[in-house]
């Protein structure tokens, strides 16, 4: 197979944020009597966004979520969009090294704003700009939905099932299935525990990269600028 174009989830795929999230959730979470680790928080929460972030928060501690979550994850937000974050490993190279013409997109639950701001901190902004969409901006159903896939498909102009998906949370890996894109599941960033593989494997992923320099080896010779 021949693919035309390449979609990246962001979080946890180019961008180092989701061990950094899930502790900051399970810190939280612990501090008001609910002890979580970050794995926990990870296994239960990674991948989701708004309402179903909320509601499996709430099913994990069997009550509603304190009025001060939602500012002490706003004011957390604020303060990594100010810092910025890492790359996961290997992420800008592997980026810059993708042909010119070739159509990329980024396509993130988080929102476009989360998004366009690391990508500048990253220095990746103009690699997919303007190509960037968020589940809560861009479609009625986020992940894990195929639609922000088929959404970024159709703006690339090409045709999902000649087009490569590279993804890390399981959440992520389901929505990327079902629209019937190429996946791949990434297992480079530090939130990936050992046994992360398995679980997307699980999930009916075949192929599955422990780093990007595996990523590039798997795509060298299959991908085609149309």
């Amino acid at each position: 197979m021949r693919y035309q174009g390449i979609i990246f989830d962001f979080d946890g795929v180019l961008l180092e944020s989701e061990y950094a999230g899930n502790k900051q959730i399970a810190d939280y979470l612990t501090g008001i009597g609910h002890p979580t680790s970050p794995e926990e928080s990870m296994a239960n929460f990674m991948g989701l966004a708004g309402p179903d972030f909320h509601a499996a928060i709430e099913a994990w501690i069997g009550r509603p979520l304190p009025e001060d979550f939602h500012t002490t994850r706003r004011a957390e937000d604020e303060r990594v969009l100010a810092e910025g974050l890492d790359p996961v490993a290997g992420a800008i190279a592997f980026v810059r090294s993708l042909p010119p013409g070739l159509p990329r997109a980024v396509a993130s639950s988080s929102s476009t704003h989360w998004v366009e701001t690391h990508l500048r901190h990253l220095g990746l902004y103009d690699a997919f700009a303007p190509l960037i969409f968020s589940g809560r901006d861009h479609v009625e159903r986020g992940k894990p939905a195929p639609d922000l896939y088929l959404h970024a498909a159709a703006a690339m102009g090409v045709d999902i099932k000649r087009t490569v998906i590279i993804e890390d949370s399981p959440v992520g890996v389901r929505g990327a299935l079902a629209s019937g894109g190429h996946v791949i599941g990434l297992c480079a960033g530090t939130h990936c525990s050992a046994d992360h593989g398995d679980r997307l494997r699980a999930l009916g992923v075949s192929t599955i990269a422990s780093s990007f320099e595996e990523v590039s080896e798997m795509l060298r010779e299959t991908l085609q600028t149309p």
